[in-house]
């Protein structure tokens, strides 16, 4: 019987005994699954009302409202599953997701650890310890936490990948290209870690394997701004500024209006002796100011100098 089927069965069932709460629990768990979470929501509410202390009512909910990204109530939800069965181990974890999530790392930490102390092949929970430590500016425990999930399962790209941006911050720029190598032997098309690689050409001097690499980001990511702001630097820190100006509008068409792009366009226009071009993107960027990084003061001090 498909899922579709098993849907159907369920609904009649309800049809003929609404108090069938163990069909409604099944035909929620369905609904979610084959993503209809309104419907799955509206049955979980009924639930509730009706089946207080069933925890797998709650954590079920909780997943409901974190796919609609609805965090406080999934966090409502899921604490009301744990009060319920403290050693929910799957409620916990989901919890600490959606305390991620609402940047309350302290607690996300203790409900990974909670994971961990009942289970230490967990690598998810590990992993998410990484996420929870690295938003917190931890370097150190980040660290450790993204090794043990790799020591767990090699083939996690993004806990590798995280490994070699902290390698990258610390200034261990040997390891860290290692690390996106790693990347993209178990992911080919994952283009961070190209476009990582190119950054660190580019700090090495070698320029030309660093176009090469940022190339292949493009190809892989035709809307990654940043992959095309450093291509067109490099071209012009080689005075290849038409070629540099070709890369900007390549970005400006793909990416759409962006306060950076403008702003790097006005600087090659401006090495172009191109007084007016570099005017109007000066201001291009002025008028897009939630995507400029350079300061508003500092580009107006460009069009002042001018003229």
């Amino acid at each position: 019987m498909s899922k579709t089927e098993k849907i159907e069965e369920l609904q009649t069932l309800l049809q003929n005994d609404s108090n069938n709460f163990k069909a409604r629990r099944q035909l929620a768990v369905l609904l979610l699954d084959t993503g209809y979470t309104e419907e799955a929501l509206m049955h979980l509410l009924y639930l509730t009302q009706n089946c207080p202390d069933d925890s797998e009512v709650f954590y079920n909910l909780g997943i409901a409202y974190e796919k609609q990204k609805k965090y406080e109530k999934a966090k409502e939800s899921y604490l009301k599953a744990v009060e319920i069965s403290p050693s929910e181990i799957d409620a916990i974890y989901n919890l600490g997701l959606v305390l991620t999530e609402l940047k309350d790392y302290d607690n996300a930490i203790e409900c990974f650890s909670y994971v961990i102390n009942s289970d230490k092949e967990d690598s998810n929970s590990y992993f998410n310890l990484g996420i929870c430590y690295l938003k917190k500016g931890d370097l150190e425990n980040a660290m450790i936490n993204f090794q043990n999930t790799v020591a767990l399962n090699d083939e996690d790209i993004y806990a590798h990948f995280y490994i070699g941006n902290i390698f990258k911050e610390k200034g261990d720029l040997q390891t860290a290209y290692e690390k996106f190598v790693k990347v993209l032997e178990l992911s080919p098309a994952y283009s961070w870690a190209y476009y990582n690689l190119a950054v660190i050409d580019w700090e090495c001097g070698n320029t030309e394997e660093a176009l090469e690499k940022l190339e292949k980001t493009i190809e892989l990511n035709p809307k990654d701004t940043d992959a095309y702001i450093v291509s067109a630097k490099i071209l012009a820190s080689e005075k290849e500024y038409e070629k540099a100006e070709l890369k900007i509008n390549d970005a400006i068409e793909n990416c759409g209006k962006n306060g950076n792009l403008y702003y790097i366009m006005a600087q090659i226009q401006k090495q172009l002796n191109n007084r007016d071009e570099s005017l109007k993107y000066f201001n291009l960027a002025l008028d897009n100011s939630t995507t400029l990084n350079t300061n508003i003061k500092f580009v107006n001090k460009e069009i002042k100098s001018l003229g």
